[in-house]
């Protein structure tokens, strides 16, 4: 879980102009999906979604990808 868990705070502090404010929180849900809650300063979260949410998309695309891979399921919330 960590090694999501830093692959999605990377991604997102590409994208942001304040990389040190960035945050993710790893959980696991009763069906065993690992759940990301990314979090960012607010003057950046329009970057973090982009426009049309595809950023967001992509970025839950990826990291969809990336359990799959390892055979887990895994969702990105983004706060």
């Amino acid at each position: 879980m960590e090694a999501y868990k830093k692959m999605l705070a990377d991604m997102a502090r590409a994208i942001v102009d304040k990389p040190e404010n960035v945050a993710v929180d790893v959980s696991e849900s009763e069906d065993g999906t690992i759940v990301l809650v990314l979090s960012a300063d607010p003057d950046d979260m329009g970057k973090v979604i982009g426009k049309h949410g595809k950023i967001a998309k992509a970025i839950r695309s990826v990291m969809r990808a990336a359990g799959n891979r390892k055979g887990d399921r895994v969702a990105v919330e983004i706060q």
